[in-house]
């Protein structure tokens, strides 16, 4: 499966910012679905006050997905990478 790869970067309210990748299917294009899977996985962090748009999520690549990345956006719909400051 290919995906798109959205670089996201987000505020805490520490101040520390928050460093993720949105992965969705390739032809998903809509932003605000995008950007509403980001918000979901915020808050489930319980980080309820961040924003996420343009300024703070964009397109940066497209790649094959690997297999437990391809199971997680069928279940779900998309899956998010945590690279910085997440936890």
């Amino acid at each position: 499966m290919k995906v798109s790869v959205w670089d996201t970067y987000v505020k805490r309210d520490d101040g520390n910012v928050m460093h993720f990748d949105i992965i969705v299917p390739s032809d998903l294009t809509n932003e605000n679905i995008i950007f509403n899977f980001g918000k979901t996985y915020l808050e489930a962090k319980s980080i309820t006050n961040a924003i996420i748009t343009t300024k703070e999520c964009r397109l940066c690549h497209m790649e094959q997905a690997t297999k437990a990345i391809e199971t997680q956006i069928s279940n779900a719909g998309y899956f998010i990478l945590e690279i910085e400051n997440c936890n």
